[in-house]
């Protein structure tokens, strides 16, 4: 049978993710092997969450473009 492929997380779940094994590893109760496994986990999380922010970034850019070249401006909340 052919694995079903799982759809992508989103950003908000992987950094979510990524959040609960920084914690797991910083409490230093894991073992090294496990240590390590989460450890490269996280770096998989993290390149994903890069990844889905640079995707961002460029459609930002890409509505942002005026007179065929690109003006980025910096994010600046609305005070509530």
């Amino acid at each position: 049978m052919a694995e079903e492929k799982k759809p992508a997380k989103s950003f908000e779940e992987n950094l979510d993710e990524l959040e609960a094994l920084v914690k797991e590893l910083e409490s230093g109760d894991l073992p090294l092997e496990k240590a390590l496994d989460r450890f490269q986990k996280g770096i998989k999380l993290s390149e994903q969450c890069r990844q889905k922010l640079e995707e961002a970034e460029e459609k930002v850019e890409v509505l942002l473009k005026k007179g065929g070249t690109v003006q980025p401006a910096p994010f600046e909340p609305e005070d509530k």
